[in-house]
């Protein structure tokens, strides 16, 4: 996957971000926070995900379903594994 090689920083920079906004939701469960101030880190976190899925997704598609070069057979593997992938995220 050489488009997860080349966004890679952006990646881990958003995955860390992810990491910090749980370890909040954590510390403000272990420090009583009220339900609301969780559920709006909670939000938070799932859109954070969303947008890291987003992107993964958008690389995909382009690196391995709609490039011009690919062959049929590579193009057709590149849907079914992102069917796949959107498959389980959806459940």
């Amino acid at each position: 996957m050489a488009h997860v090689k080349s966004n890679k920083d952006q990646l881990l920079a958003r995955v860390r971000r992810i990491a910090g906004q749980i370890a909040a939701i954590e510390k403000a469960i272990e420090g009583e926070a009220g339900c609301s101030a969780v559920l709006h880190q909670v939000a938070g976190v799932r859109g954070a995900v969303n947008g890291l899925m987003d992107e993964l997704i958008e690389d995909h598609v382009r690196e391995h379903v709609a490039r011009p070069d690919l062959t049929d057979e590579a193009r057709s593997a590149g849907a079914e594994e992102l069917i796949a992938a959107v498959r389980r995220y959806a459940k």
